[in-house]
């Protein structure tokens, strides 16, 4: 088939290879002409993905969205989720009636939304899916063997879209629990960004467990209020990607959070990664989500003080251990 990667990132770049690999011609789209025209160059997206070769592939490189949205017979969207809403715009406008795949992990900051929402919104006659899961994109370019979940409402695009994505190092599973899968993959990069603060600040595994333990329950209990399945988040797009996100260095969230328990402030951390770090947003995003609708979330709590109240992240962890005594059945 014909398909167009809207978005050139690492995450991107490796599913574009990955989809050539399974022979389709693709479409890489990159928002900037200059970054499309250094790729089809370097045949190397050496940025994100340095020292993973092209070769061969049949890739068409493009900065022009409506060339991309043309060329492919489905239209895979990894920009960062603050870029979807206006990608999601543009995609309205040229691509309505495409089947789309989202494989960006965050939650639509304007709308208070998950990203297929914001999707949906835009391009009403479109079917939209999405794909998710432990996937660091270094190692799925690299063919390692990796799985993930794509979920859709209609069961039978699920299957189709499984396929197509599906490969000897790429194994994938349907869902169609839509919300918990998204909720899972942008939730999660919270948790991941509050364990890289705890490894910063010297902690250890005993630390890094309990955080990852009470985060998955904590973005269960939002997710489950918001429309999600409470078991999608025991499977790859909640468990799983939380222990790939938080025990990573490929993590950008955990990298971010080690520089900021190291005394980083967050534009510092942000500037040195140099890449998106989706858990800031999704911080933000979840604590107003939260607030709305009554959902006690003390880790997500604790991470928007430090992020953006400039908390002590020592404290925060202090505040944390000394909460009011609970049973463990009454959380769980």
């Amino acid at each position: 088939m014909k398909i167009s990667v809207i978005g050139s990132g690492g995450w991107g770049t490796a599913i574009a290879l990955l989809l050539c690999s399974n022979g389709h011609e693709v479409c890489l789209w990159s928002y900037k002409k200059e970054e499309s025209e250094r790729l089809s160059r370097d045949r190397e997206n050496k940025e994100f993905l340095p020292g993973v070769s092209f070769g061969d592939y049949n890739i068409t490189f493009t900065s022009d969205i409506e060339e991309a949205a043309g060329f492919g017979e489905i239209i895979v969207s990894a920009v960062p989720s603050k870029a979807v809403p206006a990608t999601a715009r543009a995609l309205g406008k040229c691509a309505d009636g495409k089947i789309l795949v989202n494989i960006s992990k965050g939650i639509d900051e304007e709308r208070l939304c998950r990203l297929s929402e914001t999707f949906e919104a835009e391009m009403p006659s479109s079917v939209i899916a999405v794909l998710s899961g432990p996937s660091h994109a270094e190692e799925v370019a690299r063919g390692i063997p990796t799985t993930n979940v794509i979920a859709c409402k209609d069961k039978e695009m699920a299957q189709k879209l499984q396929d197509i994505f599906m490969s000897p190092t790429f194994r994938v599973y349907t869902n169609d629990d839509v919300a918990g899968v998204e909720f899972g993959g942008a939730l999660k990069n919270i948790i991941a960004l509050c364990a890289g603060i705890t490894d910063g600040l010297g902690y250890g595994d005993n630390t890094k467990a309990a955080l990852m333990t009470r985060g998955i329950h904590e973005i269960t209990r939002l997710g489950v209020a918001l429309g999600a399945k409470k078991e999608t988040f025991a499977g790859l797009s909640g468990i799983g990607d939380l222990i790939v996100t938080c025990t990573s260095m490929h993590s950008r969230n955990r990298r971010a959070g080690i520089l900021i328990g190291q005394g980083r402030t967050l534009s510092e951390a942000l500037s040195e990664v140099h890449m998106t770090v989706e858990g800031v947003c999704a911080t933000e995003a979840a604590y107003k989500l939260a607030k709305k609708h009554n959902i006690e979330m003390p880790i997500v709590s604790a991470a928007y003080k430090v992020l953006f109240e400039n908390a002590d992240p020592r404290k925060a962890v202090a505040e944390l251990m000394t909460r009011d005594k609970k049973s463990e059945a009454d959380i769980l």
